[in-house]
């Protein structure tokens, strides 16, 4: 047996619906029929004429039952329909909102996509200004480092100026204690100079910021001088490793920053340090030591005799790097004769 279609059941519900409403007219014809009848008849003709209409009542009963079930599966068709009317409705609503759901998304990636390559933009035009700004911070101080390479020269000078006048190694022997004083103003700029550049080639960058740390703590600035010279520490103990002479020179650098804000804790750690790598350069730890002690007895006298300090400090670091520990003592002590 076909199952039949919702189309199929509607139309036979309303066929059925208008039998039912003929039947139930026609009924109530018969039943009017009867009860006008029932007048003037005699008690048993009229018990047969109630009896008639009662049975006509009872059809009439279920004939109402029927059309009333039948009007009820008519509206619930109806509303079964709108129903799908507003399901397929939502469906479409849907389908809409699906795509542009999609296209959102789409569009979404590409602004994302847009954004990731504006913030690369923005990240390497920050860079680029940064290294600019460094660049810039370089070209000020040519000047100051054309100024520190004559002070170099003239250095030299005295250098030889001071050996041909007769003061040798083997006046060892004649130097006495004559130290007294004491210090109370900041390293100068030409005697770091000399300590961070004697007896090999520092790269250009290292130089600049060694030139900018001069620069600094001659001025006082200390609070800008001591990251300055511990960012180029950390970039020298990278690039060439903890135990290469850059490092050292770095080390004695700091060392005197911090000599000059009174920290002597921390000055003392330094050059520890420091003669801790200068001592594996070279095997004679014993004139280190040495060494060690008279720089100590001398740092005092650093104000009273500054030129020849200079002259014999830049010198003695010169010989210290080619290991020649104990004409750099001479040379060192050398200023307290003068």
């Amino acid at each position: 047996m076909t199952a039949l279609s919702q189309e199929e059941i509607l139309q036979s519900t309303r066929t059925v619906l208008q039998g039912l409403e003929a039947l139930k007219d026609e009924h109530e014809s018969i039943k009017g029929t009867l009860v006008s009848s029932i007048q003037g008849l005699h008690a048993d003709e009229s018990a047969l004429i109630e009896e008639k209409t009662h049975i006509v009542d009872k059809n009439l009963e279920m004939l109402r039952l029927g059309i009333e079930e039948a009007q009820v599966m008519m509206a619930l068709a109806g509303h079964l329909q709108t129903v799908e009317a507003e399901k397929q409705k939502l469906k479409a609503q849907v389908r809409r909102l699906c795509q542009e759901n999609a296209w959102l998304r789409d569009e979404l990636n590409s602004t994302q996509q847009k954004l990731q390559a504006t913030g690369q933009q923005v990240a390497q035009l920050e860079e680029e200004k940064k290294h600019l700004e460094y660049m810039n911070s370089i070209k000020k101080y040519d000047d100051q480092q054309e100024n520190d390479k004559t002070m170099d020269q003239n250095d030299n000078r005295n250098d030889n100026t001071l050996q041909d006048l007769g003061f040798g190694p083997e006046e060892d022997e004649e130097i006495s204690g004559h130290m007294s004083g004491q210090f109370a103003h900041p390293t100068p700029a030409h005697s770091m100079a000399a300590s961070a550049s004697a007896g090999y080639e520092i790269p250009a960058r290292l130089r600049t910021l060694h030139n900018l740390v001069i620069q600094y703590a001659s001025q006082g600035r200390y609070e800008v001088a001591v990251p300055l010279c511990k960012q180029a520490l950390e970039d020298l103990e990278k690039t060439s490793g903890h135990d290469h002479p850059d490092v050292a020179t770095m080390l004695n650098i700091l060392a005197l920053v911090y000599r000059d804000q009174n920290k002597y804790k921390e000055a003392a750690n330094l050059l520890n340090e420091m003669l801790r790598l200068d001592a594996s350069f070279s095997k004679l730890a014993a004139s280190l030591h040495y060494v060690k002690n008279v720089l100590v007895k001398i740092i005092p006298l650093l104000r009273q005799h500054s030129i020849i300090w200079q002259c014999y400090m830049g010198n003695g670091v010169n010989i210290r790097m080619q290991n020649h520990f104990l004409r750099e003592l001479w040379k060192s002590e050398k200023m307290f004769v003068l």
